[in-house]
């Protein structure tokens, strides 16, 4: 082999065995100090999948990502309450309404809340940054009977049942782990309505 052929051989090896020293892998800032919990404690005083009330929500974590996001997060929540049509956020009265079967109505702003793949997340509400209050209510309409249970107004030659139905929320949500752009948009299946199925004419 030539002194030319070994000089090449030898480069070769050089650069596809050790890296570059002049590279630095990208660097996005330090990772957060909150990490979130799989299920927060909120979830062990509730059997629903939402928490109202929640002693260990990340206020100033929220609030902090919010100021220095502002602009991103901002158009993501203008776009959450604009392209949202079950969004009730401004109301909280309920109108008296007719039911077949018995349930319980309420305007709800939950902080913590487990998304349509099952995981307990984070929701921006009642966090204000640059004067803008961050706030995601939704209505909330539970059965306060048995499901399956017979409809108490409808006749009884008729077969008839109550039935939970869900409805789907987006929701933005704060979350920690992606230290990048902490925020999202996820959608989450709450009660929505306690119907009533009837059906066939018992002669």
């Amino acid at each position: 082999m030539s002194i030319n052929s070994l000089i090449f051989t030898s480069l070769l090896i050089g650069v596809f065995s050790s890296p570059d020293p002049s590279y630095n892998k990208p660097s996005y800032g330090a990772p957060p100090k909150y990490k979130q919990a799989e299920i927060p404690h909120c979830a062990k005083n509730t059997t629903k999948s939402w928490c109202l009330e929640d002693s260990e929500y990340p206020h100033q974590e929220v609030r902090d990502a919010l100021d220095q996001h502002y602009q991103s997060v901002l158009a993501f929540y203008k776009d959450k309450l604009a392209n949202t049509d079950n969004s009730v956020d401004g109301l909280d009265k309920l109108s008296d309404e007719f039911y077949l079967c018995p349930s319980s109505t309420e305007y709800v702003r939950p902080l913590r809340a487990i998304n349509v793949e099952g995981k307990w997340r984070t929701i921006v509400n009642g966090v204000e940054s640059y004067g803008i209050k961050y706030t995601q209510t939704a209505r909330v309409e539970e059965c306060d009977v048995v499901i399956g249970a017979v409809c108490p107004l409808v006749p009884s030659c008729y077969d008839s049942k109550c039935i939970q139905k869900n409805i789907f929320h987006r929701f933005l949500v704060f979350n920690p782990s992606d230290y990048a752009f902490p925020f999202t948009i996820e959608k989450f299946k709450l009660p929505g309505s306690c119907g009533c199925a009837v059906g066939a004419f018992k002669p």
